[in-house]
């Protein structure tokens, strides 16, 4: 057994679940109703939402709030910023963001919650191989979906969005959600993992000097991940084994 690391923190969404997907279908249904609403009232017409473009740039990876702010923020439209308790039909970016959130909520109660097979099985051989496993997440749904899917009892520790927003983290790329994660595992990240398929949770893995973090390339997205920081990026889960895990670790401890 590969004595390089402790264990490692997984990204749920695009990693462990489906449901980055849905994220992104939430998203376009919730910015397409409000661009074509917004559009009738000012007289000028607001492209859709473009899943391949504005969701890797604006939204992917980050808190409910930011993602929605940048991506208003790319149109040149203004909205105040509001507060997390305001209803969904509210035109702040909280309330649009909260009806993001019921979309969201909507396709996960009608489609279930698919998992990553391979992923949940290299997971499976971590805890075998007696490795802390963390489980990192900017959504506030996160509790919910593990349990749906039957994943809960998988991870030692869990921070997502509400951990995020009660203790006043900052979200990806800012590393804190994932220190906080090893904080809570115990676990010193120059001994640990970070595997992600956001460009901003790469980011946030490199900048918190991870000992290694692997990239999930899913589409055309593999040289952002590079960018981003990524020391090895892989587009097959089946990847995810770990013999492959400590190679990886010898090769960048060599």
């Amino acid at each position: 057994m590969s004595s390089f690391y402790d264990g490692g923190i997984f990204d749920l969404d695009g990693v462990v679940t489906h449901t980055a997907m849905v994220h992104s279908r939430a998203w376009k249904n919730m910015f397409d109703e409000y661009l074509a609403e917004w559009s009738e009232r000012h007289g000028e017409e607001q492209a859709p939402f473009d899943m391949d473009t504005d969701y890797p740039i604006y939204v992917d990876g980050k808190p409910r709030y930011q993602g929605c702010k940048s991506f208003f923020d790319s149109r040149g439209i203004e909205l105040p910023f509001g507060d997390p308790s305001d209803p969904p039909r509210m035109e702040t970016i909280c309330g649009l963001g909260n009806r993001k959130n019921e979309f969201y909520r909507e396709l996960v109660n009608t489609d279930g919650v698919g998992i990553f097979d391979p992923t949940v099985d290299f997971i499976k051989a971590l805890r075998d191989n007696d490795r802390k496993i963390g489980l990192m997440s900017s959504s506030k749904n996160t509790r919910d979906i593990i349990r749906i899917a039957g994943l809960a009892e998988l991870f030692d520790e869990v921070v997502d969005g509400l951990t995020a927003e009660e203790e006043g983290m900052r979200g990806k790329p800012h590393p804190d959600v994932y220190l906080r994660c090893a904080e809570l595992l115990d676990l010193d990240p120059t001994r640990a993992f970070v595997i992600e398929d956001a460009a901003s949770g790469v980011e946030a893995g490199s900048r918190g000097e991870f000992a290694l973090v692997v990239g999930i390339a899913h589409g055309d997205q593999e040289q952002a991940l590079w960018d981003a920081g990524a020391d090895v990026v892989i587009t097959d889960l089946a990847e995810l084994t770990i013999e492959n895990m400590d190679g990886w670790f010898a090769e960048r401890k060599g």
